[in-house]
């Protein structure tokens, strides 16, 4: 994703037009945006002039919930979140964008029907803000119909936006390929959140000043305006920000950070540029890239964005010899190679620019073997795709465990005894039969919960939970084996040491499941005209249980003062009969529901017979 995505806007005018209105918005729009239609793409571009934009000494890193913050406005995300892991934002920049969204609003709704595409941008922190509202329309645009589908988000020298979940989130929605952040090779504004800079904030406000200034007034040369600033202040934010970042680089563990990149990042110096999307690797090239720099170059690349889009354009398809170790064996290893001589952290002569210089033959080679193994890894990765492929063959190979279960239902469906399928695992877990099926039960649960491990740690594509393949082998293994989950959990006591399935007992898997379900694409559903092959509510045997309680309850209860009780429980069980009553009319139940001596066919007559009861005993 991440290499088609930086070939179409190297290889189109998006790059340099996004550029151009950036540089409009930063000169003319200080603390505001500027919209600018060329056929059929508009073009938002939002200032990187904001005023008071890096806080207090407390905010200048603090993190909002998303959620209590944007009135809705990203609800999509929501769904993808676990209570324990909220999307967070920086309260800052989450602050600028809402400060614009009520005329942003406005113009975009005029530009509706106008415009194939909307391209976002903004240099600095209105590239923030860009994001910010890219991510809104996408939103925006998931619950509506609309003529205007494509949108993108072409940000330069971004500093960080959210965290780890946010990045999730947005991989989860598919939207990672609609985010570009361009990041010059030492510019030391993206890299900014990734230090402790709280006790630096004087002069971090004292740096964003000057480039404030700089950016309006463009045709100053950037090199003579950055030696009017102390040195202090350039040594001092380098170090920080170099020091924090090699600790998240170096880490031999996951890495911790508080914020967390997301999207497409392409990194571009005087020799070209490469695209890296794994967001680990992204943050090993920030600290590759800023290690070979020093303090002057990365106060002077944020301002030089213009030179380096000018280059990228021209030169991103343009062919490379290699040098003379000769020609690489594989087309993977060229590939590592040609995006080493790109980046230019290779351990060759450095080139004359002092910019580009390194500081010691020893560091440029240590960097160059680390970042050689940064991109193998970010070409190698996971590979989602060849990832997913090969859990396709373990599907198959779990098949026959999934098989020795349904055997083992229709074999209960047809038995003498008429219990059923969840009722003969229930009364008869101790069997050799039935310890075969907890077995089968047992690696089935492990294989889907891996699979959900490699989900939520971006190991498989970004769709996969859209695949219909993977959506309707999840739920029918939902509706098969989660009665025999629910029978284990009744027969062993867990209800009463925990409370009932539904609330308390139920695998984490199977609510990830019905998500899967609920929000897969339906063209339409004939009537059955027999009963299903499954129960259709994976839960209904729970459902059972519940109200087999309820009925105890009613029948045991004595104490005429405690009527609103019984009237609440006679409600419920009435809902109960209804649902069941419905799913059964709809025969989307399977045969062993209606089985004679099934717990729900025994809860029924037991219900029938209450109720002739309170009927009998009533008052004429």
């Amino acid at each position: 994703m991440s290499e088609t995505l930086a070939t179409f806007i190297a290889s189109t005018p998006l790059l340099e037009e996004a550029w151009r209105v950036c540089s409009i918005a930063n000169k003319k729009f200080p603390g505001a945006y500027m919209v600018e239609q060329i056929g059929n793409v508009a073009y938002v571009a939002f200032s990187g002039r904001q005023m008071d934009s890096a806080g207090s000494d407390q905010s200048c890193r603090n993190l909002v919930p998303l959620d209590a913050q944007d009135a809705a406005l990203f609800a999509p995300l929501y769904r993808h979140t676990e209570a324990d892991h909220p999307i967070k934002l920086h309260s800052r920049m989450l602050k600028l964008f809402l400060s614009v969204y009520p005329t942003l609003q406005n113009q975009i709704a005029a530009l509706m029907g106008k415009v194939k595409s909307v391209v976002m941008t903004g240099h600095s922190i209105g590239g923030t803000t860009a994001s910010l509202s890219a991510l809104w329309l996408l939103c925006h645009l998931h619950s509506i119909s609309s003529p205007m589908s494509k949108v993108l988000c072409i940000t330069f020298g971004s500093p960080l936006l959210g965290n780890q979940a946010f990045h999730r989130s947005i991989l989860r929605q598919r939207w990672g390929g609609n985010f570009c952040h361009v990041v010059s090779k030492h510019d030391i504004m993206p890299r900014l959140l990734f230090a402790d800079i709280v006790t630096h904030i004087s002069k971090i406000q004292l740096l964003l000043h000057f480039w404030h200034w700089c950016m309006a007034s463009p045709h100053f040369i950037v090199t003579d305006l950055s030696s009017q600033l102390p040195d202090d202040i350039k040594d001092t934010v380098f170090h920080c920000v170099l020091k924090d970042l090699e600790l998240l680089a170096r880490a031999e563990e996951s890495l911790e950070s508080l914020f967390w990149p997301f999207g497409s990042y392409v990194f571009c110096c005087q020799e070209g540029a490469i695209c890296v999307e794994d967001a680990v690797s992204v943050i090993k090239m920030m600290y590759l890239m800023l290690a070979t720099g020093s303090p002057t170059c990365s106060i002077n690349d944020h301002l030089k964005y213009g030179d380096y889009v000018a280059k990228v354009s021209k030169q991103f398809l343009k062919a490379r010899n290699f040098h003379e170790d000769g020609l690489p064996h594989s087309s993977y290893e060229a590939g590592v190679e040609l995006a080493l001589q790109s980046s230019e952290l290779t351990d060759k002569e450095p080139v004359e620019d002092l910019c580009f210089s390194m500081q010691s033959s020893n560091l440029r080679k240590e960097v160059a073997i680390m970042a050689k193994d940064c991109l193998e890894k970010a070409q190698n990765g996971d590979r989602p795709n060849l990832t997913a492929a090969k859990l396709a063959i373990k599907l198959s190979k779990i098949v026959p465990f999934r098989a020795e279960i349904e055997w083992y239902k229709a074999c209960c469906d047809e038995a003498d005894d008429k219990l059923g399928y969840y009722d003969s695992f229930k009364l008869k877990g101790g069997s050799r039969r039935e310890n075969r099926v907890n077995l089968n039960r047992h690696k089935l649960a492990g294989f889907w919960n891996s699979i959900i491990l490699m989900l939520e740690n971006n190991k498989l594509p970004h769709d996969f939970d859209r695949r219909g393949k993977w959506v309707n082998a999840s739920q029918f293994y939902k509706l098969l084996v989660e009665p025999l989950d629910i029978a284990d959990y009744y027969r062993t006591g867990m209800h009463r040491e925990r409370g009932h399935y539904i609330e308390y007992g139920r695998e984490r898997r199977y609510e990830i499941f019905d998500k899967w379900w609920r929000e897969r694409s339906v063209s339409g559903q004939n009537k059955r005209s027999k009963y299903a092959s499954l129960t259709q509510d994976s839960c209904f045997w729970a459902r059972v249980e519940e109200a087999w309680e309820w009925l105890d309850n009613v029948r045991s209860e004595t104490d005429v003062t405690k009527r609103h009780q019984l009237c609440d429980l006679w409600r419920k069980i009435d809902m109960f009969e209804k649902y069941a009553r419905k799913l059964i009319e709809n025969k989307e139940v399977s045969i062993d529901v209606l089985a004679k001596n099934s717990s729900f066919s025994r809860w029924l007559e037991e219900w029938k017979v209450l109720k002739s009861q309170v009927v009998q005993q009533s008052p004429p």
